[in-house]
């Protein structure tokens, strides 16, 4: 038993210096790529919003430095639920694409040579999401130690409190005053009251406050709950509610848990709700290729170039 043990372990060894020699090998015969390329990670949606994605990589290629207009751009879905419902979703409609998860994207660029990647992810608040991809970036650096691939991360939109404060500006225009009735941001939340991006979530909340008197911040899980949310919007007067997208992707959450026309095992929507008590209510669209849609964040250009700024940050981060 113990020769036997011996002798796998000789043979384990063996082939993890053979590897070894490969890979070293491979460094000085392969033909690296000298630019970087950037990743763009997002949570991901089945829904027909996932044309927002659409609209930030033409407003990305848009904005980006004329030295790095030209670098690969990659996409990344972190929800493997998302990846494998549009993957089928795609194979059934005979469409030739797929979605792929980070650690695919990364591992697919490295073959091709890639030795720096600059991560974006398109979280809007630094929370468990955000969290979740960090950590995975930091298993592929460790992963991919011996080819020396460095891999740099972007922040969320809310990141720094002066870009909070011009996201709350950037949405003025689709705002009802309060002449004409009161808004919701309609925001995702999270359910673990330790979790940072809690602050992030009560400091909105403070300059939304500051700036607009008819606008309350509504949660689908968290601490600004639904419940409190319609119960300051039914003091509202003029009874008009207009329920404003607080996500990159107004997708599933928005069309269903907020504006859903029809119940859900009895639930009514956020929307249905404040229609059963005499309101009003709409939430802001778009035109996009000629197609209606809700308009989540990912739809604002002047928010679209915060998530720029912070590639920039990283890329130069490689020329130094």
């Amino acid at each position: 038993m113990n020769r036997a043990f011996t002798r796998l372990m000789v043979i384990a060894g063996l082939i993890l210096f053979l590897f070894a020699g490969t890979s070293q090998a491979m460094m000085k015969t392969r033909t690296l790529k000298k630019d970087p390329a950037i990743v763009i990670a997002a949570f991901g949606t089945t829904t027909k919003a996932m044309v927002t994605f659409d609209y930030f990589e033409e407003q990305l290629r848009k904005d980006l430095p004329d030295k790095y207009k030209k670098l690969r751009i990659e996409w990344a879905f972190t929800s493997e639920i998302v990846r494998e419902r549009a993957n089928k979703k795609f194979r059934k409609a005979g469409i030739n694409k797929r979605f792929r998860s980070l650690a695919q994207v990364v591992s697919d660029l490295e073959d091709e040579g890639y030795r720096k990647i600059v991560v974006q992810p398109l979280h809007i608040f630094p929370g468990i999401e955000y969290e979740s991809v960090l950590k995975m970036v930091k298993g592929l650096v460790e992963a991919f130690q011996d080819f020396d691939l460095r891999i740099k991360v972007g922040t969320p939109l809310l990141t720094h409190w002066e870009d909070l404060e011009e996201t709350v500006v950037a949405l003025k225009e689709e705002l009802l005053p309060p002449s004409e009735g009161c808004n919701i941001l309609v925001a995702h939340g999270t359910g673990e009251t330790e979790n940072g991006a809690n602050i992030t979530y009560l400091g909105l909340e403070r300059i939304v406050n500051v700036y607009y008197p008819n606008v309350f911040i509504g949660t689908v899980e968290g601490i600004q709950s639904r419940t409190e949310a319609l119960k300051r919007a039914r003091q509202c007067n003029p009874k008009r509610i207009r329920f404003v997208p607080f996500m990159f992707v107004a997708g599933d959450h928005i069309m269903n848990d907020i504006m859903g026309q029809e119940p859900d095992d009895g639930e009514l929507s956020w929307a249905l709700e404040m229609q059963k008590a005499g309101f009003k209510v709409d939430t802001p669209t778009v035109t996009y290729k000629g197609k209606l849609y809700y308009k989540g964040l990912g739809f604002y250009p002047e928010l679209d170039k915060i998530f720029v700024k912070s590639i920039v940050r990283k890329l130069k981060e490689f020329e130094r």
